[in-house]
């Protein structure tokens, strides 16, 4: 038995209702790069994930639930060195350049079926090097080539790589919603 004395302080209360917060997150693409020499041996190796531009956003969110014309061809480029921002799109990402030391345009990707929340790229996008660069990472985009087009997102490696002519650098692209 508790005896209460001037003083004492006591208080109750009841959670009727706990807030529920549910957050779904944006599609992301995870990369796992490989880059391998003139002799098919390996270079380095590397799995990095990437930021969802504003743009990315708002293209699910158009397609989605404003009926927008659906994207159905998504291509892989390569990125310098320099930080990705939210607010970059293809024609404005000062914070960073591309990295087109490659033979051909940016490269499609052609996915595979979606399993257990993830579609990965049924093969991996395949860079010739013909040239001596570095590179930072890899983004997803709408277009081919040019400026005009849905930048969806960039990613950068843990560190900038070298890459030299006659290199192969493989990218397989693979997107999560969970």
């Amino acid at each position: 038995m508790h005896i209460t004395r001037v003083g004492d302080a006591y208080g109750a209360g009841l959670v009727a209702r706990p807030a529920l917060e549910f957050v779904l997150p944006v599609p992301f693409f995870t990369f796992h790069a490989v880059c391998r020499d003139r002799f098919g041996n390996i270079k380095w190796e590397e799995t990095f994930r990437n930021l969802v531009t504003t743009e990315g956003k708002n293209s699910i969110l158009d397609v989605y639930f404003d009926a927008a014309t659906q994207i159905t061809t998504w291509y892989c480029g390569l990125k310098g060195a320099g930080d990705a921002a939210a607010a970059d799109t293809l024609a404005s990402h000062s914070g960073w350049t591309e990295v087109t030391d490659y033979s051909g345009d940016r490269k499609a990707i052609t996915f595979g079926e979606p399993s257990n929340g993830s579609l990965a790229a049924s093969s991996a996008v395949s860079f010739a090097i013909n040239d001596t660069a570095t590179v930072a990472g890899a983004f997803i985009t709408s277009a081919e080539t040019g400026t005009s087009g849905t930048l969806y997102s960039a990613g950068d490696f843990a560190n900038s790589r070298s890459v030299e002519d006659g290199d192969t650098l493989n990218v397989t692209p693979t997107v999560t919603a969970s």
